[in-house]
């Protein structure tokens, strides 16, 4: 067959079948007698290999070498391909990631696409400030789903700060995003998306921080009853009391339970939760310390019979803490 039938056979242009010739990826068999160029069958079956690897994405130079190599082995490359296509896949997935932000946030001039670009850039920058100033400055500019997912993958404390402070301000609406990352497997994510769901306003945020009081991670738990208690929540009061006993945030705790008693019941309650778990065996000597310490902050005659009784506890620091407490609350 001369070149131009090869052509119209295998879909390749004649052009490019030279190319291969002149990279020696295919030699025709023959010449005609006016010195055309003749392929054998053969040739145009070389010629459907090298279009087939092509295709999943081998270079020319690979596919020379797949081809005439006699001790060569496809998976190393295949291994390599994978790889790439993975890369490219996720390229192309955060470049449509990107464009859906653009749009959401409805630029209305391509001055307005290029600055909503640049912040998203900037907020996937591998410099902590870059991505401290983008945050500052994206309040208006950036979609909100942008800021959640940064806030759920940024290490930095004083950028996680800016995308926390940015997310309260962005109208609620980055609330069930960080709820998806109350569900993550990372320990990290699931702290970052409560720190941000415990500085957000609104009642979903409210919402799905008193979801998180049952999570099965303390420091989740943790986190939701300190800004929960802020707010006057009595349903956080067993796990602030389980957080002074862990050691965990446990002066934040204390101070939250100070200000949930206000009221004779509340006061009441607490001093009975503290007093229950000053008692249980499995309390060891610093967690009975620090239980009394909170007692301090707790009115009404419950706290103060405790401390009273504490005065003859065979720990002589929980004795000695009581009897101070006991003279700052003009009771001893």
């Amino acid at each position: 067959m001369l070149i131009g039938e090869v052509a119209r056979r295998s879909g390749v242009s004649a052009r490019m079948l030279r190319h291969y010739e002149s990279l020696g990826l295919v030699r025709p068999s023959g010449r005609t007698g006016s010195g055309y160029r003749e392929y054998s069958g053969e040739d145009v079956r070389r010629i459907f290999h090298i279009e087939s690897l092509r295709a999943v994405g081998l270079s020319l130079r690979e596919i020379g070498r797949a081809l005439d190599d006699a001790g060569f082995t496809p998976s190393a490359l295949v291994d390599d391909l994978i790889l790439r296509t993975r890369e490219r896949i996720a390229a192309e997935t955060e470049l449509l990631t990107r464009l859906r932000r653009v749009r959401a946030a409805d630029p209305a001039a391509w001055e307005d696409v290029l600055q909503v670009l640049a912040l998203l850039r900037a907020l996937g920058s591998t410099s902590a400030g870059t991505r401290q100033r983008a945050a500052l400055a994206s309040v208006d500019e950036v979609p909100v789903e942008a800021l959640a997912q940064a806030a759920l993958g940024e290490g930095d404390p004083y950028v996680a700060g800016a995308l926390r402070w940015a997310l309260s301000r962005s109208g609620g609406g980055g609330a069930p995003l960080l709820a998806e990352g109350l569900g993550s497997p990372v320990a990290a994510v699931r702290e970052r998306a409560v720190r941000s769901l415990a500085e957000m306003p609104g009642r979903e945020a409210t919402t799905l921080l008193r979801d998180a009081l049952a999570s099965p991670d303390a420091v989740v738990r943790g986190r939701a009853a300190l800004a929960l208690g802020a707010q006057g929540e009595a349903a956080t009061i067993p796990v602030l009391v389980d957080m002074i006993v862990a050691g965990t945030n446990d002066t934040d705790a204390a101070d939250v339970l100070s200000a949930l008693s206000g009221d004779e019941a509340a006061a009441d309650r607490i001093a009975s939760l503290l007093v229950g778990r000053l008692g249980d065996e499995t309390t060891g000597p610093p967690a009975r310390g620090r239980l009394t310490q909170a007692l301090a902050g707790i009115p009404g005659p419950t706290a103060s019979r405790a401390l009273v009784e504490l005065l003859g506890d065979a720990d002589p620091a929980v004795a000695l803490t009581a009897a101070y407490l006991l003279r700052l609350r003009g009771d001893g």
